[in-house]
């Protein structure tokens, strides 16, 4: 193909010295992000590749009963068992530590299994979030924000956040406890491979995310991100080692790295918060590595208040005086890394 190069709790949890260091943080950073000046950039609407709705009238293929399989497993589910939101399917339980019930099984009805969704082994996917090695305390943070209401999302059909609120709602605080706690011990993989170009495969909207609808026909990326995974029937199936290649804008990689780096006079360095190597200086996540896709749709929302959770200050002067070109650019620079 021409043109390729390649490239939540309720915060109660925080202990006496948590609060200090956090605090100390903060203070610092607010103090940086006073300094940044520039014209705020006029809004934008919500980009479709980064927010993918699934077309009317989608169903999956009904189940056979057959059992499935995915490589380097010994395992066996069928599409009843990988649809069930409350059963996490484990394929490589040597992968990760005993999953805790609510991570394995869910809860009330309105509970989901927390691995259901974000794989056994906190992978996930571009339709929601990798939370494998993110700091319990902001796991609980953000559970939090979903069920005060502050955390929401800047397109409202898009079934993953609507999930999250319902679950946020309904769980109880042990369980949070034992979700962030299990996924904050996970550590979090190379699983996408960034690749600048020009033209790419064309896609279809599935499971509320991009998939290729057919190898041999290509189309304009222009200026979007299009992450698809490698092996559909494998992510499908919830394999938690899927791998998936995303596609950015020629030079993004490069001009991301230099927004990342000193801001351009438009932003506060991201390093400051999410440190040097994007990787995270707890309570703040690290951002290495994980789908740029996601990325986006968090600058995005932090952009719109969609997301004005209890740390979303932080972020406020930040994406205000950014375009989704920025966004791309950033979230491409942050993908390509290795978490």
């Amino acid at each position: 193909m021409p043109g390729y190069r390649t490239a939540e709790g309720n915060g109660e949890a925080l202990q006496p010295m948590q609060h200090i260091t956090l605090s100390r943080h903060i203070a610092t950073i607010v103090v940086l992000l006073l300094a940044v000046e520039g014209p705020a950039v006029g809004s934008e609407a919500p980009p479709a590749w980064a927010y993918p709705v699934n077309p009317p009238g989608l169903k999956p293929a009904p189940d056979d009963g057959t059992p499935r399989h995915v490589p380097d497993s010994d395992a066996a589910f069928t599409l009843t068992q990988i649809r069930d939101l409350h059963f996490a399917p484990d394929w490589h339980p040597e992968d990760h530590p005993r999953m805790p019930d609510i991570v394995a099984r869910g809860g009330t009805p309105e509970v989901l299994a927390c691995g259901s969704c974000h794989r056994a082994d906190g992978s996930g996917g571009p339709e929601n979030a990798n939370i494998a090695g993110l700091p319990a305390v902001y796991i609980a943070q953000q559970m939090a924000d979903f069920k005060s209401g502050a955390r929401t999302t800047s397109v409202p059909e898009r079934a993953p956040p609507q999930l999250m609120i319902t679950t946020a709602k309904a769980i109880n605080d042990q369980e949070v406890e034992a979700a962030a706690a299990y996924f904050s011990t996970l550590q979090p993989r190379a699983a996408i491979r960034v690749v600048e170009a020009e033209s790419v495969p064309k896609t279809k909207v599935t499971g509320w995310h991009l998939a290729v609808a057919a190898d041999d026909e290509t189309e304009p990326l222009g200026q979007r991100i299009v992450e698809v995974p490698e092996k559909l029937e494998y992510f499908e199936l919830r394999d938690g080692r899927a791998r998936f290649v995303a596609y950015v804008p020629p030079g993004s990689v490069e001009r991301g790295q230099a927004l990342v780096a000193s801001g351009r006079g438009k932003i506060v360095a991201c390093g400051i918060c999410h440190g040097p190597d994007l990787k995270g200086l707890e309570p703040i996540p690290g951002i290495a590595g994980r789908s740029p896709s996601y990325i986006v749709r968090q600058l995005y929302d932090f952009k719109t208040g969609a997301r004005a959770g209890a740390w979303s200050a932080l972020m406020a002067p930040v994406v205000e005086e950014l375009s989704v070109d920025d966004m791309i650019s950033v979230a491409a620079y942050a993908a390509s890394l290795s978490p």
